[in-house]
């Protein structure tokens, strides 16, 4: 079937938006109720759960305060029997009463207890589902984002998000809700029996109140850009050591130790410093607020004698009140406690949050075009695809002010061996971005078969395409399975198919355990040049239309480029293929060279053709045969 050389739409014009940054170090958070009504969302999904958290929380609460009323109780009945003895006026300790009240009172504790232990059960379980859910988004964000955002962000940042902010929020969620609850509760409850036993002292200890808050709000203020600061620096930590240390082999050929642990340190010592600055901030929070407790505890027991003497309360009420009196105090420092760590959960939520809302690929065109993998007729919105490549007045910047492809133009016929060369910096690599749509073009269109590239599905545009890439990629897993990333529904006859024409099954079998031998993570227990047969192997078993091939064979010996130019050879027979050449002797049998300088295709032709010229493609060839002799 036969198309048009014309694009089926208007081409988009515009750069495609930008990936943000992360937050620099030192900015506190920009919305901290906006970031926790974020957060309420995720615990919406569980609210039938998250209710009865609150429910047990505030029932176990309920029995836990009034523990010293009844315990004031049997505290009274003692006093009044030891009175009553001295005095003779009665017959002394009612022992059988007392017991009864104990017993009453374990009964009230051990309800309340086993309430505490449900919410607590509950909560971690949705604490858990949250987190879980949290990581699921991210990492699915992950492979949504747009290539942009990962030129402008480290791993380690990224990692970071998924790791260390999601495990903050999952530790203050599981800590903080429940004790926000239960301080609430609490407060309430206390106020209420503390009011019911005498007014005059309840509101001699609501004075903690106003200079407790006062305390928190002061601290909190401080406190809050370094909880910030601790998370950023948190993420560059990461991202160093995952930079630095995951390549050590590199640092120590160039002897940087010293240089890197000093780079290392610099990020430590400000990650110690906003660290240090944040927990000393929050730690001073609980001695402040013991301090003002007992303030406001001895002049309750001052007050409580002088009512007793005056025979306004009873010994046993005193003694409940000065237990209110402390344990009214215990939930203004959690909540106090709380608060710090709530700004840790607002800092790391918020960074979450942000990623989650990164701009992501434009999505697919509504009528997008598919592939057709059947036998039948084509249409106007399933096709086979042949192999043509147009590249209609290409123009392209990483950023709109700086265009680095200038009206780039050429067109590949199906089956051809297409070259592209140039010096370092020409775009070489760009082009082979935007044939994967990795990005957008600014301006102009790239046509496979006559149909704009943006009309495809992006997973069906990639399945047209295999890369062999010079930095081979290959991960933690069995050989066989490393080739058969290429097409997961592969049969093993399929993949022994394709390692024996990647010339891959040769030195396999002599490996222990064969394709089922593990690759370590680095994949260094095998040779480059066996990687790059690898990789080949599982382009072939991809089976794609159109190929794009790094120059494979630059760091590898002769007799390994010699198998790998061969395997090369077997890839690419029948297809299109996008070479990027290096060396320019490798590329003498292509059927276009496309010579590119400064984003502009300068000379295009055929190596006989380009080198009769005499141009720009001449002197780099001729450049690199005096370098060679030389060498």
């Amino acid at each position: 079937m036969s198309k048009p050389q014309t694009s089926k739409r208007p081409p988009q014009h515009g750069p495609m938006g930008h990936g943000q940054m992360a937050m620099m170090p030192g900015e506190k958070a920009k919305d901290i109720s906006g970031t926790f009504r974020k957060l309420l969302k995720y615990l919406g999904r569980y609210k039938i759960r998250v209710l009865l958290v609150l429910i047990f929380a505030i029932i176990s609460t309920i029995f836990m305060i009034v523990g010293p009323k009844i315990l004031g109780n049997a505290t009274t009945e003692i006093f009044n029997g030891l009175i009553n003895k001295v005095a003779g006026t009665g017959q002394g300790i009612n022992f059988v009463h007392v017991a009864q009240i104990l017993t009453f009172l374990l009964i009230i504790y051990l309800i309340s207890a086993a309430f505490s232990y449900l919410q607590g059960w509950i909560m971690t379980d949705v604490t858990m589902n949250v987190t879980y859910s949290m990581r699921k988004d991210i990492a699915r964000k992950i492979q949504y984002l747009p290539f942009q955002y990962y030129d402008t962000t480290t791993n380690g940042e990224v990692l970071s998000r998924l790791t260390n902010d999601v495990d903050t929020i999952s530790q203050s969620l599981n800590q903080s809700l429940t004790q926000i609850i239960s301080s609430v509760t609490q407060l309430i409850g206390i106020l209420i029996m503390m009011f019911s036993i005498n007014w005059q002292m309840s509101l001699v200890a609501l004075c903690i109140v106003p200079l407790s808050a006062l305390v928190i709000t002061i601290v909190v203020r401080h406190s809050q850009k370094y909880f910030k600061q601790q998370q950023d620096y948190l993420g560059h930590v990461n991202s160093h050591i995952e930079e630095m240390y995951g390549n050590h082999v590199i640092v120590h050929a160039f002897n940087e130790e010293e240089r890197n642990e000093q780079a290392f340190s610099q990020y430590n010592e400000k990650l110690y410093s906003s660290a240090w600055k944040s927990q000393f901030l929050s730690g001073l929070l609980q001695p402040l607020m013991i301090f003002i407790g007992n303030i406001g505890f001895v002049v309750i027991c001052i007050l409580g004698g002088w009512f007793a003497i005056q025979g306004i309360i009873t010994v046993g009420d005193i003694q409940a009140f000065t237990q209110y009196v402390r344990q009214f105090t215990e939930p203004i420092q959690q909540v106090a406690n709380i608060s710090n760590i709530l700004q840790a959960t607002a800092a790391a939520a918020e960074r979450v949050f942000d990623f989650l809302e990164e701009k992501e690929e434009p999505e697919d065109s509504k009528n997008a075009i598919t592939l057709n993998t059947t036998n039948q007729p084509d249409t106007e919105t399933n096709i086979h695809v042949q192999g043509s490549v147009q590249f209609a007045h290409v123009h392209f910047g990483y950023t709109p002010d700086k265009i680095i492809i200038n009206d780039f133009s050429a067109i590949v016929n199906p089956g051809q061996k297409v070259a592209i060369v140039g010096p370092t910096g020409a775009g070489k690599t760009t082009m082979v971005k935007l044939l994967m749509r990795f990005y957008d073009v600014n301006e102009g269109a790239i046509l496979v078969d006559g149909y704009d590239i943006r009309d495809f599905k992006r997973a069906d545009l990639r399945k047209l395409f295999g890369m062999v890439l010079q930095d081979t990629w290959l991960y933690n897993a069995s050989i066989k399975d490393n080739i058969r990333y290429g097409n997961h529904d592969a049969t093993d006859e399929q993949i022994f198919a394709a390692a024996k024409s990647a010339q891959v099954n040769h030195f396999v079998r002599t490996l222990p355990g064969g394709y089922e031998m593990i690759l370590n993570e680095e994949a260094s227990n095998v040779s480059q040049g066996q990687k790059q047969l690898l990789t080949i192997a599982r382009a072939i078993l991809a089976n794609p239309q159109i190929l794009i091939l790094d120059e494979a064979t630059s760091n590898v010996d002769t007799r390994t480029e010699i198998l790998i130019q061969k395997a090369m050879g077997n890839l690419m027979r029948g297809r299109t293929a996008f070479i990027i050449a290096h060396r320019l002797s490798t590329i003498r049998n292509a059927d276009l060279i496309l010579v590119m300088n400064h984003g502009d295709i300068v000379e295009q032709g055929t190596h006989q053709s380009l080198m009769a010229k005499g141009g720009f493609y001449a002197d780099l060839y001729n450049s690199q045969f005096i370098q060679t002799a030389e060498a």
